[in-house]
C-alpha cells in the first residue's frame, strides 16, 4: 500500500478556471476547512483513514501518491464531462478468414 504524500484541493476561480493546491500534510487544509470524520470506506485502502472535510468531496485517489479534494461545483463538472466523454471503440483485428470447403457429396 503505498503512502499518500500530496494534499490537493481543486476549486474554481473566480474567471472559471480551475484552481489547484498542493499541500504537503492535511494540517494547512485544517486551517481552511472543518474535519468531520475519515474515510472509513474506500475502495483505495491507501486512502482510509485520511480525513473527510466539511464542504469538500474527497478523499478521491489521483495517482500513486496524491489525495485529491473538490470543491461540490468542481466535483458536479469534472464528472458531467467524465460521463459524457465519448469512448473511442476498439476494432478488433480479424485473422484472414481461411476459406471453407464444403465436404463432398455423395
Amino acid at each position: 500500500m503505498s503512502q499518500k504524500d500530496t494534499f490537493r484541493i481543486v476549486t474554481r476561480a473566480s474567471d472559471g478556471t480551475l484552481r489547484i493546491r498542493d499541500f504537503p500534510s492535511s494540517a494547512p487544509i485544517l486551517k481552511m476547512h472543518t474535519q468531520i470524520g475519515v474515510d472509513d470506506s474506500s475502495a483505495d485502502l491507501a486512502l482510509r483513514g485520511m480525513p473527510v472535510f466539511r464542504g469538500l468531496i474527497g478523499p478521491i485517489p489521483e495517482g500513486k501518491n496524491i489525495v485529491r479534494y473538490e470543491s461540490p461545483e468542481v466535483f458536479e463538472a469534472v464528472t458531467k464531462d467524465w460521463t459524457n466523454a465519448k469512448v473511442k471503440r476498439r476494432r478488433r483485428r480479424r485473422s484472414a478468414a481461411e476459406p471453407v470447403e464444403a465436404p463432398e457429396s455423395v
